[in-house]
């Protein structure tokens, strides 16, 4: 089965091609950074007409990259949700229609199912059952998975997420959007221990919250205006994120007697985050699985995937184009086959 994958939850709109025979046949993305770098975050009414812009011209490119013809594809694989209403719709309208038009089978996708699933297109793939940490720009969330599409809710963030919490204090420093990329390279540079920033919510189960960080930081930057101590704030900041994570994926690890955590999104590309995650995972006989570098943020690729192992089940949806910007994981069919 040769399925396209669309996605266009936020800013990146993202195609690729997934063949059940082959794997990944080639992939396509287009960032949307530039566009809204000078407002420091996405405007979802810009995102959505630059999805419209770019659907075509990507979707020849990656059909040409992939030595394919429209005719040749064998369903459509798009983001339902979650994420911004008007860059759902461009996608779910561009794939419901494509699909029409070619007689071929459609499927929403849960942008963030595609994430968890991400890992499993790596040379060496985790196994079900394990724990998820599934961490971006919208969602903080710790994942018990079963099997796949039956997912447990173990904690998830009660206010910002961590990427949200990224590009807020970069914005703080001063720093081009997105933040997180931005914070990690100015924290080289600076002493992760050089301010106590708190971890909060660390006694209280698998919940996360980096509302209370966010302030402490802004506090204080306005202490020491002046002083040039900018990469020591964004050092212990992204150190507070970091121990925060690792420490609630273990005690999610520990709750499920589980040994493998898949970490995936955005942040997961946070090399002080893997690096952390695998040495305190040593120790205790568990393994830390990733998406590749390029399946780390926003792809077509994990929805052609997720879409791929839908279709396979028998799941398409008819002509109704539906997409939802709010959507839990908890309420996704699970699959046995």
């Amino acid at each position: 089965m040769i399925v396209l994958g669309l996605e266009t939850s936020c800013d990146e709109t993202g195609l690729a091609i997934y063949d059940s025979e082959q794997g990944l046949r080639g992939q396509v993305l287009y960032s949307q950074i530039q566009l809204h770098a000078e407002y420091g975050g996405v405007v979802p009414e810009l995102a959505s007409r630059d999805h419209v812009r770019k659907l075509i011209p990507l979707l020849d490119q990656l059909l040409s990259q992939c030595d394919l013809s429209k005719q040749e594809l064998d369903a459509i694989a798009y983001t339902r949700g979650p994420g911004l209403m008007g860059a759902l719709m461009t996608g779910a309208l561009f794939g419901r229609s494509l699909a029409f038009a070619l007689n071929k089978p459609a499927i929403g996708v849960h942008h963030m199912e595609g994430h968890l699933l991400a890992p499993l297109l790596s040379a060496q793939p985790p196994q079900f059952p394990f724990v998820a940490l599934l961490v971006s720009g919208g969602h903080t969330q710790l994942m018990a998975a079963h099997t796949l599409g039956e997912y447990e809710l173990l904690g998830e963030s009660i206010d910002d997420a961590a990427g949200e919490a990224f590009d807020k204090v970069a914005k703080m420093l001063n720093l081009p959007y997105p933040g997180g990329p931005q914070i990690a390279k100015l924290a080289l540079e600076g002493n992760p221990d050089a301010f106590a920033f708190p971890r909060p919510l660390m006694q209280q189960a698998l919940n996360f919250s980096f509302s209370g960080l966010k302030t402490a930081v802004s506090s204080q930057i306005k202490a020491v205006d002046g002083q040039g101590r900018e990469a020591d704030i964004a050092a212990s900041f992204q150190e507070a994120v970091v121990d925060t994570l690792v420490k609630k994926s273990i005690k999610a690890l520990k709750h499920t007697g589980l040994k493998q955590l898949v970490i995936a999104g955005g942040v997961s590309a946070n090399l002080r985050l893997r690096e952390k995650l695998e040495n305190s995972l040593s120790g205790m006989g568990a393994k830390v699985y990733y998406a590749e570098p390029a399946l780390c943020t926003d792809n077509g690729a994990m929805i052609a995937f997720a879409g791929y192992q839908r279709l396979k089940a028998g799941q398409q949806d008819d002509l109704a184009v539906t997409t939802t910007p709010r959507w839990p994981m908890t309420e996704l069919t699970a699959l046995y086959g």
